[in-house]
């Protein structure tokens, strides 16, 4: 089948690659003139382990292309996709849909053959509708159908999550938009992975409750872990007996420093809206929005202590920046309040991360950027593990600890056990629920 993919991002670029592997021909649209000559020079513009291949593999094979021409791309095509941004919209924390109705409506003077119009992109409810007015309103004539088709992307794992889904989601109205994403997703149906049918409502809804949920529970057992500070609970413990149970499942369930990314964010306030907008408040969600602030700054205050107190002139090494491993992505992650707050103070602050520095140059001034582990943590006077890169699972404690001025472990992923860092060296520890 030939597919349009609006928009080179996260969720349109790994789509599309994802698509022309399953053997379709995939057409990819950006705006930007520099992104796409890019992509047609094979550079992948974010961090995505084996992305770059995948792309390199079905480009050589004649799958996959990259155009900023919108109405090229349309023309012909069995099924365009929406896969463009609906970050938090300033002010009022609804979703920011003004990409996607644009999208709707150059789709809408592109088309010139039925298709389906397909949203990737995570929207309201009703916005698939809404939609389906603009792509008519652009082009009275066409014939269209859209569905609603939510991603459930990890960063860092998403080319698995493509290939081998816990599911597919597809909200569709009529036969005719059926078989067509059906056909869409023939190599994973055959393969006996689930593909869920819905109507366009719910499809939209499941992608803002599963978000929801799982910022829940990462949020519930982060107040657990405050808890276990004061009584003498160990978290880990805590999580791995309440995760034994199959009702509730270990997944989700590692204390840290609150959740981050390009989704969980923005997911949480819109959804809270959408309840506000319909008279039916997200209390759960909007205390959830809450307390992941609230937690973000309980770490600057954990490291505070661990300073005795002062944060001033002391030299602070912190390794990971981004919200989660094998990403380069910033986006709300914990380093953006934690490490403002300390140069704030008066802090030397010393940054490690193996992809963040791209991004983290403009959004973190007033730090410096170390190659490793171990260069950070010269002469400081505490080191702050913040993200569970693989390079700081595995790290020599001893060698870290001499390197220091002040050998003390401010370990707000839990990766390490307190008497190996003990033995190690370091006369303080802290974790998280611990």
């Amino acid at each position: 089948m030939r597919i349009a993919m609006i928009g080179t991002g996260y969720v349109g670029l790994v789509s599309g690659v994802c698509f022309s592997d399953f053997g379709h021909e995939v057409v990819c649209v950006d705006k930007n003139p520099e992104k796409i000559e890019r992509l047609q020079a094979g550079e992948v513009p974010i961090y995505e382990p084996g992305l770059e291949a995948l792309m390199a593999k079905n480009v050589a094979a004649g799958r996959l292309s990259f155009t900023t021409d919108i109405a090229q791309a349309v023309a012909g095509a069995e099924a365009v996709f929406i896969a463009v941004g609906t970050p938090t919209r300033r002010g009022d924390g609804h979703a920011d849909l003004s990409y996607v109705m644009a999208a709707a409506e150059e789709i809408g003077r592109a088309l010139t053959n039925y298709a389906v119009v397909v949203t990737k992109s995570t929207v309201p409810v009703g916005t698939n509708r809404k939609v389906a007015e603009a792509v008519r309103a652009a082009n009275p004539g066409a014939v269209f159908d859209v569905a609603s088709n939510p991603e459930f992307l990890r960063e860092g794992a998403a080319i698995d999550d493509f290939m081998r889904p816990d599911r597919v989601v597809i909200g569709v109205e009529g036969d005719r938009a059926r078989k067509v994403m059906a056909e869409l997703y023939r190599p994973l149906s055959l393969r006996e992975f689930p593909v869920v049918y819905t109507g366009l409502e719910s499809a939209e809804m499941i992608k803002y409750a599963a978000n929801a949920f799982l910022a829940t529970k990462i949020t519930f057992i982060n107040e657990i872990a405050a808890l276990c500070e004061r009584v003498g609970a160990d978290v880990k413990a805590v999580a791995k007996g309440m995760g034994m149970d199959g009702r509730i499942g270990s997944k989700f369930l590692h204390a840290g420093p609150g959740y981050g990314g390009s989704c969980f964010p923005k997911d949480t306030k819109a959804l809270a809206r959408i309840g506000q907008d319909h008279a039916v408040p997200m209390q759960i969600v909007e205390t959830v929005i809450k307390v992941n602030e609230e937690v973000k700054r309980r770490m600057v205050a954990k490291i505070e202590d661990l300073c005795d107190g002062v944060l001033r002139d002391k030299t602070i090494a912190i390794l990971g920046v981004t919200f989660k491993p094998n990403t380069d992505d910033m986006r709300e992650a914990p380093s953006l309040t934690l490490v403002p707050a300390l140069v704030g103070a008066g802090a030397k602050v010393r940054v490690c991360d193996p992809q963040g520095k791209h991004e983290g140059e403009a959004l973190l001034p007033g730090v410096k950027w170390a190659d490793n582990a171990y260069q950070a943590a010269q002469g400081a006077d505490l080191v702050v593990i913040l993200t569970e890169w693989n390079e700081f699972r595995a790290l020599d404690l001893g060698r870290l600890a001499r390197k220091m001025a002040v050998p003390r472990l401010a370990d707000l992923r839990n990766i390490y056990d307190p008497a190996e860092v003990e033995a190690a060296g370091f006369e303080r520890y802290a974790g998280v629920g611990r």
